[in-house]
C-alpha cells in the first residue's frame, strides 16, 4: 500500500508528511499527531464525539478520508485553549456542571461552537437543533443548553464574562451545594486521556478473534499463519492460562477466551497482539478454528425444561440463580380480597452504549508488576481474579482505573483485562486493544430481558392483600452480575409498600444468548415496572386516583419490609406528594367507573403488558381501560 503525502493547517500549524491512504482523518489527527481530545464513539458518524473544523466547517473526522483532507485548515478540540486558557464556552461548560463522564463533552463543544459561531444569539431551540448530531449518554442535555446559552450571554454581553468564574459555595461548604467538577477544565479541553488514548513506547496493538456460532465445541484452534506473519508478536487462546481460568461478579464461570465451547455469538476466541492494528486484524483472520456446532437455547423459559440444551455442566437445569421469598399466606390473602388481578409483563435485552467502547492497556513494569490500565469498574475484585488466572501473588498484579467514558454497570466485568495481561507476560511489551462499536455491542453484557407474571389481590378501599410474582430473566452465555440482579429484583419486587402476604421466585437463567450483567436500577426496573404497572391498572379497576392508591399502601416509619428489615425514616409520603405536583396530577373523577361489589371478579386476568417505546404505565392503564 503506497503512502500518500499530506500538507495541511492543523491547528494553525503547518503539517507535511506521508500517510497511510487507508486512514480517516481521524486515525491521522489521533495516532499520528496525538491529538486525542477528538474521540471515537462510534466510527459511523452517529455520535459527534470526533467533530473537528475543516475550513472552518463542523466536520464528522471518523467519516473523512484523511486525503480529503489535503490543503485544509483543521481545528480540533486542542486549537480552543489557547495557551491553555479556556475558551468562554469551555468555561461555561465549567461553570454549568455540563461534563459528567467527559467522553462527549470535546465533540459537544466544538458543536455548541459551531452553532455560536453561526448564530451569535441563538435560542434554546435553535441550540438543541444545532447540537442534533452530537449524543451525550450521561447528562440529560440541559446542563450541556444552559452552558452554551450563557456562553451565548456572555459573548453578547447580557452577562458580565466574571459569572462564568463565580462560585457556588463558600469555602468549605460542600454537603448539599453545588460544587464544580474539578475534573472539567481536562475534559472540555480534551487533554483527559481515556484508556483508548493512552499509549506508550514499543506498544503492541491487540485484535481478537470472536465465534460465529452460539453453541459449538471447539475441535482444533490452528494459529500457526497468524505466528508466521510479519510483525505479529504473540497469538494467545486458553491454553496459553497459566492459573485457575475462570471470573466473574458472583460466579467464576467465565473463562477469558472460550475452554472447550463457545457459549455466544461473539464470545473471544483467541487474541492476536502486533505491530499494528491493521497487522493484528490479518493475523485473526489468519487463525483457523473447527467447530462441532451443539444444539444452542436461547429462551430461559424453554432452557429450564427437561432435555434442554445444557450452557453450563455444573447447572443441568442452566439455572444461574433462584430467589424465593415468602411472606404470610398468599393463597389466604387471594380467597380474602374482593379483587385479583393477574397480568404478564417482559422487558427486553438494552445496550449500555456509552461512548467510550471498551479498551485498555496492560505492561510488565520493571518490578515484573503485571499492570492493566482500563475503565473497569471494579478494579480490586479484577486484581484478585486476574492473579488467580495467570498464577501471580496479588503483590504482582496491579489495577489502575482509568477515566470512565460511561460505564452505568457495564464496565463492571472483567471481560478482555486478562487477554491483554497475558499478552504483556508473553511479549514483555506494552499491549493495547480498542473495541470497535460493533465488538462493544455482540461481546459486552445487556440489561437482563425478564418475563414476569404478577397477580395482587387488592380489597375495595384500595388495600393490597397479596402479591405473588414469578420473574424470570435471561442471564445469557455467563453468570456476571445474575445472583445480585435477582437478589436486587427480589428484595424490591413488592415496591415500597406495606403487603402483609408476599411469594415471590425471581429466577437467572443460563442461555446461548449474549450475557446479561450490571445496568442502571440493577433489577429494580425489571420488577418495579411490573408493580406499578399493576398498581395503575388496580386503581382505573378500582375508580380510585393513582396517587391515592399508593398512599394507602405505603410504607411508614416502624413497617417490615417482605425482607424482615424494619424501616425508621421512610419519605415516600414525599415523593409522592412532590411528584404529584410537579406533574401538576390533577386528582378528579376517574376515567373508568368504580366498581362495585358485583363488577369484581376473583379470576380477573389482562392481556400481556410489554415495555416498549411508550411510557409504561400508560400503556397498562389505557389497556385496562379498553
Amino acid at each position: 500500500m503506497v503512502d500518500i503525502h499530506l500538507d495541511a493547517i492543523i491547528n494553525g500549524r503547518k503539517v507535511s508528511r506521508d500517510v497511510k491512504p487507508h486512514l480517516r482523518l481521524l486515525d491521522f489527527l489521533r495516532d499520528d499527531l496525538n491529538l486525542t481530545g477528538n474521540k471515537e464513539g462510534c466510527g459511523a458518524g452517529e455520535c459527534g464525539t470526533c467533530s473537528v473544523f475543516v475550513d472552518g466547517v463542523l466536520m464528522k473526522s471518523c467519516l473523512m478520508p484523511v486525503a480529503k483532507a489535503q490543503g485544509a485548515t483543521v481545528d480540533t478540540i486542542e486549537s480552543l485553549a489557547k495557551s491553555g486558557e479556556l475558551s468562554v464556552l469551555q468555561k461555561a461548560f465549567h461553570k454549568a456542571g455540563a461534563s459528567q463522564c467527559g467522553y462527549c463533552i470535546p465533540g459537544m463543544v466544538m458543536a455548541a461552537t459551531a452553532a455560536l459561531r453561526a448564530n451569535p444569539f441563538a435560542d434554546r431551540e435553535e441550540i438543541k437543533e444545532r447540537l442534533g448530531g452530537n449524543i451525550c449518554r450521561c447528562t440529560g442535555y440541559q446542563k450541556i443548553f444552559d452552558a452554551v446559552e450563557l456562553a451565548r450571554d456572555v459573548q453578547n454581553g447580557r452577562v458580565p464574562a466574571t459569572a462564568l468564574l463565580e462560585t457556588d459555595t463558600a469555602d468549605g461548604e460542600v454537603i448539599g451545594k453545588n460544587v464544580r467538577r474539578i475534573d472539567a477544565p481536562s475534559k472540555v479541553s480534551g487533554r483527559l486521556k481515556y484508556a483508548g488514548d493512552m499509549t506508550m513506547p514499543g506498544m503492541l496493538h491487540v485484535q481478537v478473534l470472536r465465534s460465529p456460532h452460539a453453541h459449538a465445541r471447539i475441535v482444533s484452534i490452528d494459529t500457526s499463519a497468524a505466528l508466521a506473519m510479519d510483525g505479529v508478536e504473540s497469538v494467545i487462546t486458553a491454553a496459553d492460562v497459566p492459573g485457575k481460568d475462570g471470573f466473574g461478579v458472583f460466579v467464576h464461570d467465565q473463562p477469558i477466551m472460550a475452554r472447550g465451547k463457545v457459549r455466544y455469538v461473539g464470545e473471544a476466541i483467541a487474541a492476536v497482539a502486533a505491530e499494528d492494528a491493521l497487522t493484528a486484524k490479518r493475523a485473526v483472520a489468519a487463525i483457523k478454528v473447527v467447530y462441532e456446532q451443539l444444539a444452542p437455547v436461547f429462551d430461559p423459559d424453554e432452557a429450564m425444561l427437561p432435555g434442554a440444551p445444557v450452557v453450563h455442566d455444573y447447572a443441568p437445569d442452566n439455572i444461574t440463580k433462584h430467589i424465593p421469598i415468602r411472606v404470610g399466606d398468599v393463597e389466604a390473602g387471594f380467597a380474602a380480597s374482593d379483587l385479583v388481578i393477574e397480568e404478564s409483563y417482559s422487558t427486553q435485552a438494552i445496550e449500555h452504549a456509552y461512548l467510550e467502547p471498551e479498551a485498555g492497556l496492560a505492561y510488565v513494569d520493571h518490578d515484573d508488576v503485571v499492570t492493566v490500565v482500563s475503565p473497569s469498574q471494579n478494579i480490586t475484585h479484577h486484581r484478585h481474579m486476574l492473579a488467580r488466572i495467570i498464577d501471580k501473588p496479588i503483590s504482582k498484579v496491579r489495577f489502575i482505573m482509568s477515566p470512565v467514558g460511561g460505564g452505568f454497570g457495564g464496565k463492571e466485568d472483567m471481560i478482555y483485562q486478562g487477554m491483554l495481561a497475558l499478552l504483556a507476560m508473553k511479549t514483555m511489551r506494552p499491549v493495547r486493544l480498542v473495541y470497535t462499536r460493533e465488538e462493544s455491542i455482540i461481546s459486552t453484557a445487556k440489561r437482563h430481558p425478564s418475563r414476569t407474571t404478577l397477580r395482587m389481590g387488592l380489597m375495595r378501599d384500595g388495600r393490597i392483600r397479596a402479591l405473588a410474582m414469578r420473574m424470570v430473566c435471561d442471564g445469557g452465555a455467563y453468570g456476571l452480575s445474575t445472583e445480585g440482579v435477582m437478589r436486587k429484583a427480589a428484595i424490591l419486587a413488592a415496591g415500597p409498600y406495606a403487603i402483609p402476604n408476599v411469594q415471590i421466585d425471581t429466577y437467572g437463567i443460563y442461555t446461548n444468548n449474549t450475557p446479561s450483567g450490571a445496568f442502571r436500577s440493577f433489577g429494580a426496573l425489571q420488577t418495579q415496572f411490573a408493580t406499578e404497572s399493576q398498581l395503575d391498572i388496580a386503581a382505573e379497576r378500582l375508580g380510585l386516583d393513582p396517587f391515592e392508591i399508593r398512599r394507602i399502601n405505603a410504607m411508614r416509619d416502624g413497617d417490615m419490609t417482605h425482607t424482615k428489615q424494619k424501616l425508621g425514616s421512610v419519605s415516600l409520603m414525599r415523593a409522592l406528594e412532590a411528584a404529584e405536583q410537579a406533574s401538576r396530577w390533577e386528582a378528579g373523577a376517574p376515567t373508568v367507573r368504580g366498581p362495585s361489589r358485583g363488577d369484581l371478579n376473583h379470576d380477573d386476568v389482562r392481556p400481556s403488558v410489554t415495555l416498549g417505546t411508550r411510557f409504561a404505565s400508560g400503556d397498562a392503564s389505557s389497556e385496562a381501560a379498553e
